[in-house]
């Protein structure tokens, strides 16, 4: 039997499925490592498999790179065609049904405040009946990098990631809102009303990091202006940011899930209430395929019906 698996004029015969398995994990993970990690093998058994695969198709697949692989168009062809068939195939060898009682811990990383205050919570019942998480936090690139690698099972995702490597659904909607104190906010709001955005610059800054990424894209979709000014405090969690806004340092843009109670008892105040404020989509991420793990699926599913009234 042959298979061609890109333009040309000779016919390829079918590569061994341990060979196709291989290639699928490097071209998901976007590395030789991190296949290797993936699929229990050496990092040399996989550069062996490749170039053995590569000599079968007669094609380069993948360009080294000085930090992992870059697939080829003729890879991108070869993956979409074999992915959905040795995925089926891997769900019908498998081990049959699990035993969820000996499952390994399901490992879940995202944006910190969000997994403390809201998927954390929601995940608690499944805990209770059995389910072990490992949690690990820290920024969107680079949980998404560990994705690929094979460190997380989900990734609680600020951006959908491109490319086909991983598999992303729409988790939730955050609306950001634009806050102070009440002392801030009985000198902030009136001026305002006269000045527009320009008023703030009598207030410090609160923020996430340097390059203020949520009160940019505040100004930039509410106010249609550049936010040209530096930050008075930086706080690499949000509920850092909460704190001490609270506690009267400044004003600055949150999710509005952060600090709805907040709002509702007057410890904070909207500084400006858009017809259209912004929204940011987060998503749920993992890898390709079936999971070995029947507790992924359950998390998964639990976050996906949570998120609906984040």
């Amino acid at each position: 039997m042959t298979h061609r698996y890109s333009d040309g004029p000779a016919p390829v015969a079918q590569p061994d499925l341990n060979l196709l398995r291989t290639f699928l994990a490097v071209h998901r993970s976007g590395s030789f490592t991190a296949a290797a990690q993936l699929l229990g093998l050496s990092q040399p058994t996989v550069t062996t498999q490749i170039r053995t695969l590569e000599r079968q198709t007669g094609r380069e697949l993948f360009e080294r790179l000085p930090r992992g692989v870059r697939p080829t168009p003729v890879a991108d062809e070869l993956a979409a065609r074999v992915a959905a068939p040795l995925d089926a195939l891997a769900a019908a060898t498998g081990p049959g049904v699990p035993d969820e009682s000996r499952a390994a811990p399901v490992h879940l990383a995202g944006p910190a405040e969000l997994l403390c205050t809201r998927a954390l919570p929601a995940l608690a019942p499944l805990v209770a009946g059995g389910v072990q998480l490992r949690v690990a936090t820290g920024l969107t690139d680079p949980l998404l990098d560990e994705l690929r690698a094979g460190r997380h099972d989900l990734v609680v995702s600020t951006h959908r990631p491109r490319g086909r490597t991983l598999v992303a659904v729409p988790l939730t909607d955050e609306e950001f809102v634009l806050v102070a104190a009440p002392s801030w906010a009985e000198r902030l709001r009136p001026r305002m009303a006269a000045e527009g955005p320009a008023a703030l610059h009598a207030a410090p800054l609160v923020t996430y990091a340097e390059d203020l990424p949520i009160a940019r894209r505040y100004w930039r979709h509410v106010f249609g202006r550049r936010l040209t000014r530096r930050a008075a405090v930086t706080v690499p969690d949000l509920r850092g940011v909460l704190a001490a806004v609270v506690a009267g340092a400044g004003f600055t843009v949150l999710p509005r899930y952060l600090c709805q109670d907040e709002l509702a008892d007057g410890t904070l105040v909207a500084l400006h209430e858009p017809d259209d404020p912004p929204i940011n989509t987060g998503y749920l991420v993992q890898r390709p395929g079936a999971f070995d793990n029947p507790h992924v699926d359950r998390v998964r599913a639990r976050l996906l019906e949570a998120g609906r009234t984040w």
